[in-house]
């Protein structure tokens, strides 16, 4: 294969150290998430500063049922990150450009389908969360706009999506940028110059995401590589789109059923009043920082497990999923920390009401507290989605989020009544979710990862059993190759590792297979051999 020149903020996965890289790659999702939230509260500061608490409210309201139409597609593009980064690994160009082609032409048909479904639904949605009268015209008022721009916002999630996959995810950063730039301006035009409300906001939104989207595609179609987009070449494959719904509908619902477990609590928020409304999304729009952290690195779990996993680096998918998952609660911690020091003044950017400013403080201590717990359930879920299994952590989400939520709303809240009562059901609910995905990841690692480590030894052998004394002289020569790049090792004479050769000694040949290895790189390196064999380099 030739070799292309490929977007230069692409990252290597598959070779070199890790930590850095993962690094690298969360660091600028997290803030991409990070700038996306800033540009949504500056919705939310612009109306409750120079519209009235009311507006805030309908606005806010409106994010449960926002997070409800969008991230089943949203989950759907993870689908598409998993698969291009799988054959990315692979090296399979044709299934690479398959893979962008019918993610981007479904992007856009499913959007135009969930406008279509949103804009039926909305109003008796609305009223099924009871939102009050005096702010439902302006909930329904700012839907109706906003859904009208979904093709767009899922188009921008699939390209994002395609960038992740390779290890980019500085160009989405960039485009994010611009737009929010867009954004705010637009906010502070509609409301303060033109006179608008929520309607306003809702356009600026709209109008923010195209420019996002656009960009993407641009940049997408000057890179040369497989993921490079020409007109000519659109077309949707079968058999791809279902290998990305395999993955992405499981992800999806995980992420859509949060948005139903929200939704039966921001029904219960709202029958407290309207105080209880903006302090809630004051809250969150404060929380959601430190929730961007921590998915930023269960996403680049999941791409860079992707990657090696279609390379056939298990031992480095198993390094992947440590590493994200220590740098992502040392992240998380620190934020939260911060955001819990300052977090009366966070609060105050959105709305200076006293009784607001101490609800909302209130759920801030529920939610960034506990935190620590979410980050093993991103990271886990993550890891097990880079393995294309990703039925797993749904079916687990559905019953410790949507369950446990569920139930807490219905049974505690119900006899307790206090807004109290009503956090807490958030670290209840991670606690049994977290739990259940840790016996099950454990599972999944010691049976089907074994059998797939296996299998890829067999083939590598000729279909021959595995042979544990091989597989450690292919790891000490592996490891010897990344530290000598170029020098090939001689061919070596087959040697019979059965139990059955005469004088078999698995420890000595263990030894001698360490052996050979050394010295086929290090010609004269061993000394005659004595009872003690001198330690390898530091790193071999």
């Amino acid at each position: 294969m030739g070799k292309d020149r490929r977007d230069k903020n692409a990252i290597d996965m598959i070779n070199g150290s890790l930590g850095s890289k993962i690094f690298l790659f969360a660091l600028p999702l997290a803030l991409t998430g990070i700038l996306q939230q800033l540009f949504n509260a500056a919705d939310v500061a612009v109306i409750g500063q120079f519209v009235g608490k009311e507006a805030m409210a309908a606005v806010g309201s409106n994010a449960p049922v926002v997070g409800l139409l969008v991230n089943l597609f949203v989950g759907v593009s993870l689908g598409t990150n998993v698969v291009i980064a799988k054959y990315t690994g692979r090296r399979d160009r044709k299934r690479i450009r398959s893979a962008v082609y019918t993610s981007l032409v479904f992007a856009v048909v499913s959007g135009l389908v969930m406008t279509g479904v949103g804009q039926m639904v909305i109003g008796p949605l609305l009223h099924m969360m009871d939102v009050p009268p005096e702010v439902y015209p302006m909930s329904l008022l700012y839907m109706r706009i906003y859904l009208c721009g979904l093709p767009i916002i899922l188009l921008y999630n699939f390209l994002s999506a395609i960038f992740r996959s390779q290890g980019d995810t500085r160009t989405p950063l960039l485009c994010l940028t611009t737009s929010g730039i867009v954004n705010v301006g637009l906010n502070l035009f509609f409301v303060l110059v033109v006179g608008m409300g929520v309607e306003g906001v809702a356009i600026a939104t709209v109008v923010a995401n195209i420019v996002s989207s656009s960009m993407l595609l641009f940049f997408l179609s000057r890179v040369k590589g497989p993921t490079s987009i020409h007109k000519r070449d659109f077309h949707v494959r079968g058999s791809v789109l279902k290998e990305i719904l395999v993955i992405g509908i499981p992800a999806g619902v995980q992420s859509t059923v949060f948005s139903i477990a929200n939704i039966v609590i921001q029904s219960a928020i709202n029958g407290l009043g309207a105080d209880y409304m903006a302090a809630s999304s004051a809250a969150f729009n404060v929380e959601i920082f430190a929730f961007f952290i921590l998915n930023a690195f269960g996403q680049a779990c999941t791409t860079f497990i992707g990657q090696n996993f279609g390379a056939g680096k298990y031992d480095r998918c198993r390094k992947v999923f440590w590493i994200a998952l220590a740098q992502d609660q040392a992240m998380t911690i620190i934020l939260a920390a911060i955001l819990l020091l300052f977090g009366k003044q966070f609060l105050s950017i959105f709305n200076g009401d006293p009784t607001v400013l101490a609800l909302g403080y209130v759920r801030l201590l529920f939610i960034l507290i506990p935190e620590p717990i979410n980050v093993c359930i991103e990271v886990l879920s993550g890891a097990m989605r880079g393995y294309g299994r990703s039925l797993i952590p749904a079916l687990i989400s559905i019953g410790g989020i949507v369950g446990v939520r569920v139930i807490w709303v219905y049974t505690v809240f119900r006899q307790m009544g206090t807004y109290e009562s009503l956090m807490a059901v958030y670290p209840a609910s991670w606690i049994a979710t977290a739990v259940m995905m840790t016996i099950a990841y454990y599972i999944f690692r010691k049976t089907t990862l074994v059998k797939w480590r296996e299998a890829q030894v067999q083939r590598e052998n000729g279909g021959a059993a595995y042979d544990p004394v091989r597989a450690a002289e292919e790891a000490a020569e592996r490891a010897l190759a990344d530290r000598l790049p170029g020098r090939e090792a001689a061919a070596e004479p087959a040697v019979d590792h059965s139990e059955a050769a005469v004088g078999y000694d698995p420890v000595r040949a263990a030894e001698a297979a360490a052996e050979a290895a050394l010295e086929r790189k290090h010609p004269g390196l061993l000394s005659p051999r004595s009872d003690t064999i001198p330690p390898p380099e530091e790193g071999v």
